[in-house]
């Protein structure tokens, strides 16, 4: 089975069929970020967190920036802290290296 339902990949699997969950496929295929890498990125918007900002990748990964309220409407490069990564898709985390031009 072919599917992008997290929930019926889960179930599916329980009852022992083979399953192809397309977002595992997609996330196997995007680079490998790692801690401590930079990106350049738009903030975009208020996170869920005080004083957070989100960008996001052209790959449509979010990217949570922390203390990036400030940012929101410029081009800021950014360093990964951490990542996080579920079947339901990949959140990563950064903070302000710099703004850039």
């Amino acid at each position: 089975m072919i599917t992008t339902d997290y929930n019926l990949n889960k179930i599916a699997s329980i009852q022992g069929l083979h399953v192809l969950n397309v977002n595992d496929l997609a996330n196997a295929l995007k680079p490998v970020l790692i801690p401590g890498e930079t990106l350049e990125v738009d903030v975009i918007k208020e996170g869920k967190e005080p004083n957070q900002g989100v960008a996001y990748l052209t790959d449509g990964t979010m990217l949570v920036v922390e203390d990036g309220e400030k940012y929101i409407g410029k081009r800021v490069e950014v360093v990964i802290t951490s990542l996080l990564q579920t079947s339901a898709g990949r959140l990563i985390f950064g903070r302000v290296k710099r703004e850039a031009n």
